[in-house]
Formats: C-alpha cells, structure tokens, sequence
C-alpha cells in the first residue's frame, strides 16, 4: 500500500497537466473541489493535496484562499533594472499592475545590522512594497533606512518618493554606490505567502545595499521575485584606459 499512492499521485498529475495544457481546463478556470477531485480519482485528499500541490509548483495551478484552485493564467513579467535599482519605468506605469506600500517602524535584526552596519537594536524605518497585477504577486520589497535618514512624506499620494516607493528604488537620497547581490533560492514562509507560491517554487532574491559619500550605508533593501515573473537586467559600462586611448 505505501507504494501505491507515489503512483497514485503521479498519475494525478499527469492528468491534470494534460488537461490544462491541451486546454481542456482554460486558464482562470477553477477545478472542482478538492473532495470532488478525490471522489473522481478515488484517492484519499492527502493524495489530491499532494498532486495539486506538485502543480502549483510547476505554476500551473495557484490556490486562492478561501476560493479554490485556478489553472494559471499566463503572467506579464516585470522587469528589474540592476544597478539603478528600481523596476523598469514602464513596466511600473503598467494601468494593470498596482504597487501597495506600507510602512512601519521595527529594531534592526542581526541581519539588518549586519547589513546596514548598525548596532543590533537599532531603529529603522520598514517600508514593505508588494507589486500586484489583477491580484496576482510579481514581487514583493522591503526597505529598510535608518529612523534619522529615512524621508518625511513617503507614503503621501502627491510626493515624489511615493512614485520611487513603486517603483522599488531607493529611496534616500542619492547614494554615492549601489550593491546587490542577486541569487535564485527557495522563497522564505513569509515570501511564499505574500507572493502565494509553493516552498518548491524557486525565487529570485535581490539584495541591494546603497551606500553615500562617506560610506554610511543609507538604505538596504530585501526583494523577492518569483522566478517564472520577472526578467533582471544588469548593464556593464567598460571604462576605457585614458592611457590606452591616447596611444
């Protein structure tokens, strides 16, 4: 019997996936319920849950809380620019994609002291940016400053910081440099529940560090985007040898 349901639970899948992309299932549609699906494929809904979630993972299938599961509707990517830090212009100005920022005041963790290189404890300003588009997550951002740094007015409707706010750029004032540090990684619970993806369901993790003229840095920021939403972009500027030119 302990064999049977891995097969049991693969042929589920299979089916399922077949379904939906031959378009027998339409994307948006909801499948039946998971006690219905069980019935039909008469196995315990441990062994449903199981199959769906193998589905969500492959992101063909997402569940909505309190609704059910949906086959995926193809999703629009979003697009990061490295090194200026912020979503590309015209994919924030998308009228379908909206950007809900939040702030609140929090004590500095070890990681963000460390980051920040800041006593552990210290006060700082979290401004916590989700991207969303027909109510589906792209990405999700924090951004930590300083409480002595951080900007009066963000979140007003008519201030320039709010347009930077969705965006995802920096905030503060202009930094001297910007860091980041990209990789792909299994997204955090808390990742995977603003962005309502799978544990299974690799991330892109950006973690950008901006730096003033002195070398305090000014501003860190946490982003996570799900990896089948947004394409990165990093542009490298070769500086010519002075040198090398004249001669």
């Amino acid at each position: 019997m302990t064999g049977a349901v891995p097969s049991r639970h693969h042929e589920i899948v299979d089916d399922l996936r077949h379904q939906i992309t031959s378009g027998s299932i339409k994307p948006g549609e909801r499948l039946p319920s998971e006690a219905g699906l069980a019935a039909r494929y008469r196995v315990s809904t441990v062994t449903l849950r199981r199959a769906l979630a193998a589905l969500q993972g492959e992101g063909l299938v997402e569940k909505i809380h309190g609704k059910g599961n949906y086959v995926r509707r193809p999703r629009r990517k979003v697009m990061y620019v490295g090194g200026w830090g912020t979503l590309d212009p015209w994919t924030a100005a998308e009228p379908k994609l909206r950007i809900t920022v939040r702030h609140t005041t929090v004590p500095a963790s070890v990681h963000l002291t460390t980051l920040l290189k800041l006593p552990t404890g210290s006060r700082l300003v979290e401004y916590t940016c989700l991207s969303l588009e027909q109510g589906t997550p792209h990405g999700l951002a924090r951004i930590y400053i300083p409480r002595d740094l951080a900007p009066a007015g963000v979140l007003d409707d008519d201030s320039a910081y709010r347009e930077a706010a969705t965006r995802f750029a920096v905030l503060g004032s202009s930094p001297a440099t910007i860091r980041e540090t990209v990789c792909a990684r299994s997204p955090t619970p808390d990742e995977a529940s603003a962005l309502r993806i799978g544990n299974n369901m690799a991330v892109l993790a950006i973690t950008r560090i901006a730096t003033d003229a002195t070398g305090r840095v000014v501003e860190a920021a946490l982003m996570a985007f799900p990896g089948d939403r947004v394409d990165a972009v990093f542009t490298a500027h070769h500086v010519l040898d002075e040198r090398q030119a004249q001669g």
